[in-house]
């Protein structure tokens, strides 16, 4: 499949179990307390096998293009781990995660897993938001002197903070799919009306001012 054919069987797939939910007249309300038309859990997919299957064999497909010289699969704490153990396998590669900090006790490891100074790895990400998460751990193991190719997620917001910083960054972030995709699919299969897409796309494009809800 090319990359369309992708982004639209990942978004399609995440709607179907309502991985990804969109309520653009009724929004979630975020730990941050930003009201959001948007509700993600991805962890859902672990419990769907063909969608879980569609999503760990594009991950493995993309690693496999862009990165052939990778060395281990890094998974992020704590919902990239079960993703990056899956690729692992497919791939053949060994597997570690990250911690969102260090162990208070035993060997206080934040890496989890061997991973080795010079050694080159990708990411797994489940979810892109604002990027600061994922941005920590690639920054934690560039301390370490590990080399990260790049990040690879399941799904991005595609919000222009989380684009700016990655590139500041100098880190490469590929998506299975996109928040616009997402829209698209969700409109063209009735989970949402067409009028809705206005509401979130504003909401994407900045997600602190609250005036979409009134649009």
């Amino acid at each position: 499949m090319n990359k369309k054919e992708i982004q639209e069987l990942i978004a399609k797939d995440l709607l179907s179990i309502k991985a990804v939910f969109l309520s653009p007249n009724e929004p979630f309300t975020w730990a941050s307390g930003i009201k959001s038309p948007i509700y993600c859990d991805n962890r859902l997919t672990l419990s769907a096998p063909k969608i879980r299957y569609d999503i760990e064999q594009a991950l493995a497909d993309i690693i496999q293009s862009k990165y052939p010289k990778v060395d281990v699969i890094i998974g992020t704490s704590t919902a990239g781990i079960p993703h990056a153990a899956i690729v692992g396998h497919l791939l053949n590669k060994p597997m570690g995660y990250v911690r969102s900090k260090s162990k208070d006790h035993g060997r206080k490891n934040r890496i989890e897993g061997k991973v080795l100074p010079g050694q080159s790895v990708v990411v797994i990400e489940d979810l892109v938001s604002t990027g600061g998460s994922c941005i920590d751990v690639v920054k934690h193991l560039r301390e370490q002197k590990i080399n990260v190719l790049g990040v690879v997620s399941i799904f991005t917001y595609g919000m222009q903070k989380s684009v700016d910083a990655f590139e500041a960054e100098k880190i490469e972030n590929t998506s299975l799919t996109n928040f616009d995709v997402i829209v698209k699919i969700a409109a063209a299969e009735g989970y949402i009306k067409e009028e809705d897409k206005k509401k979130l796309i504003a909401f994407r494009n900045n997600p602190s001012d609250e005036s979409w809800i009134k649009e």
